[in-house]
Parts: C-alpha cells; structure tokens; sequence
C-alpha cells in the first residue's frame, strides 16, 4: 500500500494481533475499518469515543485519499473535549492518522498509562509521538 501522505510504500507492522500500515518516511498509520474498535477493545470510554467522531467541514487540511478507494476522506473530529483530527474513508475503509495522532486517540479512550496498546505504540514509535513521553 502507497502512503495518502507522501506516496512511500507502507509496511505492515503487527499491534495486538491486528496489522497495521506504517509509513517509515512521514510516520503515519492506516487502519481498517473496525481494528480501532478492536484496539480500544478494553477502553472504558471506547463508546463514547467512537460515537464522538464530527466531520469537519470547515478543515483547511489537506484532504488525503483514502488508499483503498482512492476518494477524498473525511476530516474528522475525535473526542469531545480535547480533540484530534484526523482522516476517515467515506466509504468506510479505514482510518488515517497522521504522526502521533493514534497514539492520542487512543488514549482519549481512557486507557491508563500501562495499558498493552499504549506500551506497544510508544515502544514502536518510542519519543516520536507527539502525545507520547
């Protein structure tokens, strides 16, 4: 698969079972369609996270194609307070987050600090994440 972001090969790295797309060059992850639900799986606050999403129509981001379909996403809002946007497949395909941004989702779905998604993500992106320590 082709990044949206800077058109560099991805590759697939394995997260709790579930393979995700990495950019080794712009540092972005795409998800399929259901595997954030599957990573947030023991989230206390995973409904109203995922019930939380708000396009953005009024986004000035660049729109990234999905790399499924290849249609403009969606600019999506994540969370109801502390926000972060990031890219949805109107047809459903997948989820695009650029450099750190899944690490702060899914850490807006209240998981504590030792949880096994937020362990694996700072240890694969160690101090590169822009929520991470």
């Amino acid at each position: 698969m082709k990044c949206p972001a800077c058109d560099e090969l991805m590759i697939v790295l394995e997260l709790e079972e579930i393979e995700i797309d990495y950019c080794t060059e712009c540092e972005s992850i795409w998800l399929d369609g259901g595997e954030l639900e599957l990573l947030l799986e023991e989230a206390s606050e995973k409904e109203e996270l995922l019930t939380s999403f708000k396009v953005d129509d009024n986004s000035v981001e660049k729109k990234y194609r999905c790399p499924i379909c290849f249609k403009k996403m969606d600019k999506v809002f994540v969370g109801s307070e502390s926000k972060v946007l990031i890219d949805r497949c109107k047809n459903h395909h997948g989820l695009w987050f650029n450099k750190g941004e899944l690490y702060d989702v899914v850490k807006l779905g209240s998981l504590d600090e030792e949880n096994k998604v937020l362990t694996l993500l700072r240890e694969i992106f160690k101090h590169k994440l822009s929520g991470g320590s």
